[in-house]
């Protein structure tokens, strides 16, 4: 099945679409979300990424990540991919859009315009496992000193963003 991107502008304005891997392979600014769930205890339930993805596989990242399709908001994405990825549905909030790029050793690359989604889950992921190698609750201080000590371990957007999300989990 052909995925579809929504290509965007540097305020994330929506300027067309275009095919996921040939996007990545050209480095395109396009639309991304993130979600980052915490249980009552403060908590940051993260992912290991399947070996089997197209990039990063095998690394730490937040509660999961994606693309929303042509036509789909950023918020429904984020609840479709949650579910999809993580077997579990929760209230997500739009908490703020970062951008970023990084060019990969396979020749793919991401230049994302990326929404932030925060949610709230006490329960039992039920991960998906063509999605999802490991996952685990981690406190927020432990994880940023973790990504400082094992840099390698981590997906670059989840390092590109940490400290932002921890600042806005503080406010």
């Amino acid at each position: 099945m052909r995925e579809e991107v929504i290509l965007v502008d540097e305020n994330g304005g929506q300027i067309g679409t275009g095919e996921k891997i040939k996007i990545h392979k050209e480095g395109k600014l396009h639309r991304a979300i993130s979600v980052f769930v915490l249980n009552s205890n403060g908590e940051l339930l993260i992912q290991k990424r399947a070996k089997n993805k197209y990039h990063s596989g095998g690394l730490w990242t937040n509660t999961c990540c994606s693309h929303p399709r042509p036509g789909e908001t950023a918020k429904d994405a984020a609840m479709r991919r949650l579910k999809e990825e993580m077997g579990f549905s929760c209230k997500l909030k739009e908490a703020f859009s970062f951008t970023y790029r990084i060019k990969f050793d396979n020749g793919l690359s991401e230049h994302e315009y990326d929404h932030v989604f925060i949610g709230r889950f006490d329960g039992q992921p039920k991960p998906n496992p063509e999605e999802v190698e490991e996952w685990k609750w981690m406190y927020l201080e432990e994880l940023r000193k973790d990504m400082t000590k094992h840099s390698e371990n981590y997906t670059y957007w989840l390092k590109a963003v940490i400290d932002r999300f921890i600042s806005y989990t503080k406010a």
